[in-house]
């Protein structure tokens, strides 16, 4: 333990942490959501909306996945915490400038040319360079377990999107291009907060261990590709619904979207708080890693079930809240109600692969899922728009929920037997 560092909170105080922290960015993102969505309308919020799913696909490459390591690494031992946050933060920075440098010339020549570029460049300075700053940080605290510092980070990154639109709203006319501009500036100003709070509350990176984090590069890289596959089934239908279909059918899908992923926050909230304990429960192996998992899913599938059953009822008082303009997006609301509930089954699954140390595996198989999404939104978009992309979504967190079970599920019992077959060669040997 580093000198000067508290222990490890409760799992119950960290989740009580994170699911208040959740609560709180759900009501933010709410107003926010509510004001942009209205502002901008379906066309301009579909042009937004598809540019941050086109380069979310790119972002989680920055860093190379150091973050997650360090989360790994501090987990089991938390006195490598200043080494592992230094690897972090320092290649951040060079990833985050290379991979910017190569994704916005791919963004200007796939996306349509009705977004402007001005849009595409000030969203990947954000997210591709500055907003991971904090994202370093958060993971820095979440590695030892202070989620607290974490839950207020998030917060304070909702409330500053907050700040945007209501500043957009009151000194300009809404415009994807203002709004773009704003969203810059909200993460400017988390970043500095957030590594202040790293230096001031947590401890100082050291920088001389960059030989350590060369030797784990390849492990990064899984972190990363699965990161990055995880978006491609999560968001590539947007970007993919704004070259295929129109803006306006984008920003209505998107916005639906936006209600799934806004309704889900407490599951995540859970996920957050439990990531750390993956690693202890899976260092012994899968058996462990999945024992956590399903002594902690039944909850949050209950809860899953319920928030899917309510979109559902409730997709008719969407045009009432965001406007007319909205009127389709109760119908997307229905066919993607049912994503919670996919989306719980994975997460807890994928979790407990990585905690015991099958990120590669767990890679290979979001990647195959990455596969088929695109492929079939290729197929049903052109064809069916918003709604072939709702089916895409659906086949694709099924299928994946069905393959990371199966996969965990099929280690545990090669463990198992592994295990049985060493205690009968031990107990021969006694005999003998």
């Amino acid at each position: 333990m580093i000198a000067g560092m508290p222990a490890p909170a409760s799992l119950k105080r960290n989740t009580a942490y994170m699911t208040l922290a959740q609560a709180v960015r759900l009501a933010i993102q709410a107003v926010y959501f509510l004001l942009i969505a209205r502002a901008l309308g379906p066309e301009q919020y579909g042009a937004f909306a598809a540019v941050v799913a086109a380069l979310a696909i790119a972002y989680p490459f920055v860093g190379n996945g150091t973050s997650n390591l360090m989360v790994q690494q501090v987990a089991r031992d938390p006195r490598l915490l200043p080494q592992s946050l230094g690897n972090a933060l320092l290649m951040t920075l060079a990833t985050g400038v290379l991979v910017s440098l190569l994704v916005v010339p791919a963004c200007l020549a796939v996306l349509p040319r009705a977004i402007p570029a001005c849009v595409i460049l000030l969203v990947a300075a954000s997210d591709l360079i500055i907003s991971r700053f904090v994202d370093v940080a958060s993971l820095a605290f979440q590695a030892v377990e202070r989620l607290g510092w974490t839950a207020t980070l998030n917060v304070f990154a909702s409330l500053m999107r907050l700040a945007g639109i209501a500043g957009v709203l009151l000194m300009h006319r809404a415009t994807a291009v203002a709004w773009s501009v704003a969203y810059l500036a909200g993460s400017v100003a988390c970043a500095v907060v957030a590594v202040s709070c790293l230096l001031a509350r947590l401890t100082r990176p050291k920088f001389g261990e960059l030989r350590a984090a060369r030797l784990r590069l390849r492990e990064g890289f899984y972190f990363s590709t699965s990161l990055s596959a995880q978006t491609i089934y999560n968001d590539v239908d947007k970007a993919m619904l704004a070259r295929l279909a129109t803006l306006e059918a984008t920003g209505i899908y998107a916005a639906a979207y936006r209600l799934v992923d806004m309704v889900f926050m407490p599951v995540r909230a859970l996920l957050a708080a439990t990531y750390p304990s993956f690693f202890r429960r899976g260092s012994s192996g899968i058996a462990g890693s999945l024992a956590f998992a399903t002594e902690l899913i039944s909850r949050p599938l209950a809860y899953s079930a319920v928030v899917s059953v309510g979109l559902t009822l409730a997709a008719p008082l969407v045009p009432m809240v965001l406007g007319a303009d909205y009127a389709s997006t109760a119908e997307a609301l229905r066919w993607l109600a049912l994503l919670p509930l996919l989306k719980t089954c994975h997460y807890f699954a994928a979790d407990a692969l990585t905690g015991a140390g099958h990120q590669g595996l767990r890679t290979l198989v979001q990647l195959g899922v990455a596969g088929f999404n695109v492929l079939l939104n290729l197929r049903l978009i052109p064809a069916y728009s918003w709604r072939g992309a709702a089916w895409s979504s659906l086949a694709s967190d099924g299928l994946l929920a069905g393959a990371l079970w199966s996969c965990a599920l099929a280690l545990r019992a090669r463990s198992a037997r592994g295990s049985s077959r060493e205690a009968d060669l031990l107990a021969a040997n006694r005999k003998w």
